[in-house]
């Protein structure tokens, strides 16, 4: 005859069926415990993040505000510098147009100062006429040697070529007499050239 033993086969089932449970719920617990700990990781990280952030936006709003403040301190001085240069350039552009002036002024005035030093006594001039390089003479003598005079000082000037006569005509008691030459005006020098030049 043969005996099983069904009442330790029933315990043995119930074991096991209860162990089971307990080992299931605790890996549960476990997955659970690891998510809300990853969650709650995250959202350390997030606000970490969000305050770094908040604080390099602050700090930039506050450089921002200091940078805006000396813009608004400098903006008068800023005002100042922009008038200075526009009456700088002003400034410039009419010395540009006193030196032109002078430079158009002055080949016409050492020409006269050249010839009025030339002029010999008993000699007077009626017209003097200065085109781009050349000058035309018309005048009076008392005698030819007068006029010859005249001629030979007008050669002596470096900037002036050999004059040369056209006419000598006796009217009255004068000789009325033209003369014509080619001139050659000298370099005329700035301050600032003259300067340097002075300075070497």
């Amino acid at each position: 005859m043969i005996k099983i033993n069904l009442i330790a086969e029933t315990r043995r089932a119930v074991a096991t069926r209860k162990a089971a449970p307990k080992l299931s719920t605790g890996i549960a617990d476990l997955g659970q415990a690891l998510l809300v700990g990853l969650l709650v990781l995250g959202l350390l990280v997030a606000a970490g993040w969000w305050y770094l952030l908040q604080r390099d936006v602050k700090r930039m709003q506050e450089e921002v505000r200091v940078a805006q403040q000396e813009v608004d301190r400098l903006a008068p001085v800023l005002k100042e510098v922009e008038e200075y240069k526009a009456k700088k350039a002003e400034l410039e552009r009419k010395i540009g147009v006193i030196t032109d002036l002078r430079a158009n002024q002055k080949g016409p005035v050492q020409i006269m100062d050249q010839v009025s030093r030339s002029v010999p006594e008993l000699l007077w001039l009626t017209s003097l006429e200065v085109t781009a390089s050349n000058v035309a003479i018309n005048g009076q003598a008392f005698n030819t040697n007068a006029v010859a005079n005249f001629l030979e000082n007008l050669d002596r000037v470096p900037e002036f070529q050999e004059p040369i006569l056209i006419e000598t005509q006796l009217r009255g008691q004068a000789y009325d007499f033209s003369i014509r030459f080619g001139y050659q005006p000298k370099p005329i020098r700035t301050e600032g050239e003259a300067t340097s030049v002075g300075a070497r």
